[in-house]
């Protein structure tokens, strides 16, 4: 599919920008989608510039041939309405401008969020997964995406869909993982739950970029759904370790109680709902999910039938970043 022409929304954000470059270097003709016009302004004249959310692509005439959906609204914390606004909505816009403009595949960024449950669970499947969670407004948002756009592909709406379900995406730029960890590092010290014992799944963001590119030639066209994470699932206080090494920081640990630490997580969400603005809370019962608990990704039908195969290791991924955070000291 080399030479095709692929729109990305979400272009001027964290993944998009990886995906943009990755398409890029393949040969593809890239159109850039995304609110933000400075950002926009500054990507490489190679791509074409497509100013606007995700509402204004509703009205849009671009001749690609399929869409890779980045652009999403990504927050443990945040109003239900924000998150159906951006990241249900703008599925919708994304299905109708795929239906207007012929476009054949649209392959969507959904989110491993959606296996989020207070206990480890390990190799998870795609099918694994709990409809009704209500964790946060995030993964309720994230489950709907998909069920939509899954209604669109039966009703002929889209040709063809692809899902793609990628796993704490870590890199350079990385806006949300590691600046959290550090944040919290800094200011309390990190807790471990078990001796910090329970394993992480996270991926390189190229990886990642890599995995959409491969979605939108391979895969099952009726709504097929992959994992992606880097197969290296480590313990928490492993990695942590490693990046903070890495990064000349010595570590900061808590010991800590799941129990505890959920009941508290759970009384900090329901003031901060009622206090003006809605905080986020210092801690999540979604956030509590990710460090506290074993979860780990079977990617074996990406393997298989994307033929991913991750190219950067999360050593190297975890160099750059520490590198990266050295350099910006």
């Amino acid at each position: 599919m080399s030479g095709a022409r692929v729109l990305v929304t979400g272009a001027t954000g964290f993944l998009g920008g990886y995906v943009l470059r990755d398409l890029r270097d393949h040969g593809f003709e890239v159109f850039a989608a995304g609110r933000n016009a400075s950002r926009l302004g500054d990507l490489v004249d190679e791509v074409h510039r497509v100013p606007g959310d995700l509402a204004s692509l509703r009205s849009r005439e671009l001749p690609v041939d399929a869409v890779i959906h980045c652009a999403a609204l990504s927050t443990p914390w945040g109003r239900w309405s924000e998150f159906r606004q951006a990241n249900v909505d703008g599925a919708a816009h994304v299905a109708e401008f795929a239906r207007r403009n012929g476009a054949r595949r649209v392959v969507h960024v959904s989110s491993p969020s959606i296996y989020a449950a207070a206990r480890d669970r390990t190799d998870i499947r795609e099918r694994d997964v709990n409809t009704g969670n209500r964790l946060n407004g995030y993964i309720r948002s994230k489950i709907l995406a998909e069920q939509l756009l899954q209604s669109a592909r039966r009703r002929d709406e889209i040709r063809e869909l692809v899902i793609v379900r990628p796993r704490g995406l870590i890199g350079v730029g990385d806006p949300s993982l590691v600046p959290r960890l550090l944040d919290v590092h800094a200011r309390f010290g990190v807790p471990l739950f078990d001796g910090g014992q329970n394993l992480i799944d996270v991926t390189a963001v190229e990886n990642v970029a890599s995995a959409l590119r491969l979605a939108l030639t391979a895969g099952d066209p009726n709504g097929g759904v992959y994992n992606v994470t880097n197969g290296e699932p480590r313990p928490f206080r492993d990695l942590l370790e490693r990046l903070l090494a890495l990064a000349g920081a010595q570590p900061r640990f808590r010991v800590a109680n799941r129990r505890a630490a959920w009941a508290a997580a759970a009384s900090l969400e329901a003031v901060c709902r009622i206090l003006p603005g809605r905080p986020e809370p210092a801690l999540t019962r979604y956030t509590l999910s990710t460090i506290a608990y074993s979860q780990t990704l079977d990617i074996s039908r990406a393997r298989r039938d994307l033929g991913y195969v991750p190219t950067v290791t999360l050593d190297d991924a975890l160099a750059a970043v520490a590198a990266d955070l050295r350099s910006a000291a």
